[in-house]
């Protein structure tokens, strides 16, 4: 009999960092939403790199935060389809660790820069993306990275991921 190729065990991973991701971000919601924002939360879209379940988890775990506390409908649906693509880019270039880092600053910059751009009034372009891009970078870069380096220590890890040591 063949294993089922997404178990209890990745649901409930998944879910964890869903539960996460929206939690943090509604508990920091004053620095989370808008033109100018430190979504605390994005230090967890480089969990991929550890785990593929973490890449539906940030997305659910998006969109729920959006829903909660989001300005447009436009922003829950392309902020969750961005993080989704920033979480599965980041999984497929997680070597090296840097370039795993970038796609959610990359992605998000530019969705999310647009998305308020046309929803927002006042809100220039390209200094929005370079906004979106300097906060997440802070915060991907500057929390991100440190916590999977942390984690990646962690015995049982690379298991808990369904990833072999040569991988």
């Amino acid at each position: 009999m063949q294993k089922p190729s997404f178990t209890t065990r990745d649901l409930t991973i998944a879910a964890a960092v869903a539960a996460l991701y929206a939690a943090l971000t509604l508990l920091f919601s004053a620095i989370s939403y808008g033109p100018v924002q430190f979504r605390i939360a994005e230090a967890l879209t480089m969990l991929p790199v550890l785990l593929p379940q973490a890449v539906p988890g940030l997305a659910l775990g998006c969109l729920i935060a959006n829903l909660f506390g989001s300005a447009t409908p436009w922003d829950v649906v392309f902020g969750t389809l961005a993080t989704l693509g920033a979480a599965i880019l980041t999984r497929r270039f997680r070597k090296p660790l840097w370039l795993a880092a970038l796609m959610p600053v990359a992605v998000n910059a530019v969705v999310i820069g647009v998305v308020l751009h046309f929803t927002l009034a006042d809100v220039l372009l390209l200094p929005t993306m370079g906004s979106i891009a300097i906060g997440q970078a802070v915060v991907v870069y500057g929390l991100g990275i440190p916590l999977v380096l942390a984690l990646a220590r962690v015995p049982g890890m690379r298991a808990l991921g369904g990833s072999h040591p040569d991988q």
